[in-house]
């Protein structure tokens, strides 16, 4: 991808910050009367925890060094990774349909889910688990309306029982949510009751709870020194996710507006120091019927779903990619002719990796060791996102030899590759990485030569947050970014 230019006159009178765990960055833009949205310059500085405005500031300032001005009409805006995640979770009644809502409820309201406990786990374990994750967030699910109660009256006594300090999201069927409300009540326990987030058996209505989550997400992360201050000059008074901000960029330009047309399926692949998250977006899926999506309600056949490998990430999980392919993979992948890497070198630099995250390649036998892992765990990434051919017979399923299961994405034709490997490497590199992460899809149901596009100006997160002001001239824009 590469920005449109800039405009003859540059004043901002748009301005997006992300406030990292590392660096924070601005990003200007003007908005034109015509609707036309115009990227001017993006600047970063160290993140401040002192007092976050102080980097903020200093991202800004260079930006004015870029020579863009900030108009009288500036409109500030702002995400934040910084506070890391919500812990969370998610206590329900059977183990497959509270893992998907689970999933689907923290996607983009800025939650980790730490562990799912269905009913069918024993007290003592629901008990030990809640006790040593110590969550900040437990969403209290089970029971489709008018049906499970007593998996949900039981897990609130639980929590009662171990005093939590959690914010607990009753998430539960309708019929219970009273008599849990008046225990935690009596007990001193923070609640906040939403509607049931599975009503029916294939029904998902994940908004309010999600809405609930990020409500709490924002209370957390606005302790951090300053951000209050931040958050009280923002147009939305809303500090958004990262990575929600990032999802609402590809699902807008996925399915677009009531003005214009997305660009169809496609998929987000986001490789980071911690963790490689694959998101899709399928518009097609929106218009399945109740009987073509399943009895029971499934992720893979939801527009928008997200999984996130916390094992694969290039620094601070980086010894997780080799245990995933071998060593030896890896360095196949690096393309050394002399001398060829070792596996011993291989663990050791992940190791370091892990111990000194913030390290960059020091050479190109490094830059080398940095793009097989890349390329390795995407690969991986993406397949465990991806459904597959049925290896065999399931007469129980009624599933044939061959049949597809899961989600399919061979009709995807765009790919979108966000990451810092890909901020830094050479744009014939990234094509590489990308091309042979999808070379052999083997049964996975992957897509068949689609295009790649690179988020080289680290964009989505700003269009995201734009995208709820702005939609049109956002997608305008995307559309254009990843055209060029």
């Amino acid at each position: 991808m590469s920005a449109p230019k800039a405009p003859t006159v540059k004043e901002a009178n748009l301005l997006v910050y992300d406030v990292g765990s590392t660096y924070t960055k601005a990003t200007a833009f003007r908005l034109e009367e015509s609707g036309s949205l115009l990227f001017l310059a993006r600047g970063q500085s160290p993140t401040t925890l002192e007092d976050v405005l102080l980097g903020a500031e200093n991202a800004r300032q260079s930006i004015a060094g870029q020579g863009v001005g900030l108009g009288a009409d500036l409109r500030r805006y702002a995400t934040c990774s910084a506070a890391g995640g919500l812990r969370m979770v998610a206590l329900g009644y059977m183990p497959r349909v509270t893992a998907k809502a689970a999933k689907e409820v923290a996607m983009t309201a800025g939650a980790r889910v730490m562990e799912v406990i269905s009913y069918d786990e024993p007290l003592a374990y629901r008990e030990e688990a809640l006790r040593e994750i110590r969550p900040d967030i437990i969403l209290l699910a089970g029971g489709t309306d008018g049906g499970d109660r007593e998996s949900v009256l039981e897990n609130a006594e639980i929590i009662i029982r171990i005093k939590s300090k959690a914010m607990v999201v009753v998430a539960c069927n309708k019929d219970a949510q009273a008599r849990v409300a008046a225990r935690f009540d009596a007990a001193g326990i923070p609640y906040v009751r939403v509607p049931n987030i599975m009503p029916t058996i294939h029904e998902l209505n994940i908004k309010p709870a999600r809405e609930a989550i990020h409500t709490q997400f924002i209370k957390q992360i606005t302790k951090a020194k300053g951000l209050d201050r931040l958050q009280a000059m923002l147009a939305d008074k809303t500090v958004m996710p990262t990575p929600g901000a990032v999802l609402l960029a590809s699902e807008l330009l996925a399915k677009g507006t009531y003005e214009q047309e997305g660009i169809g399926g496609l998929i987000l692949a986001d490789i980071g120091g911690a963790t490689t998250d694959i998101h899709s977006a399928l518009p097609e899926l929106e218009n399945l019927k109740p009987e073509e999506r399943g009895l029971v309600i499934n992720n893979e056949k939801q527009f928008s779903y997200r999984t996130v490998e916390g094992n694969l990430g290039l620094r601070v999980s980086a010894t997780g990619i080799p245990e995933a392919v071998g060593p030896l993979s890896i360095i196949r992948d690096m393309g050394l002719r002399e001398p060829p890497a070792t596996p011993e070198e291989v663990v050791d630099y992940t190791r370091r990796m892990e111990k000194e995250p913030s390290s960059i390649p020091a050479n190109q036998r490094e830059w080398a060791m940095d793009k097989a892992l890349a390329l390795s765990a995407v690969a991986v990434a993406l397949r465990r996102h991806a459904g597959h051919f049925a290896k065999e017979a399931d007469p129980v399923l009624g599933l044939a030899a061959g049949t597809p299961v899961g989600r399919d994405l061979r009709s995807v034709k765009h790919v979108l590759a966000v990451g810092g490997i890909f901020y830094h490497t050479k744009t014939a590199e990234k094509q590489e990485i990308m091309t042979r992460a999808l070379a052999d899809p083997g049964i996975s149901l992957l897509p068949v030569n689609p295009r790649f596009h690179f988020d080289d100006h680290y964009l989505l997160y700003a269009l995201g947050v734009l995208s709820r002001h702005f939609p049109d001239s956002a997608l305008s824009f995307l559309k254009n970014y990843i055209r060029t």
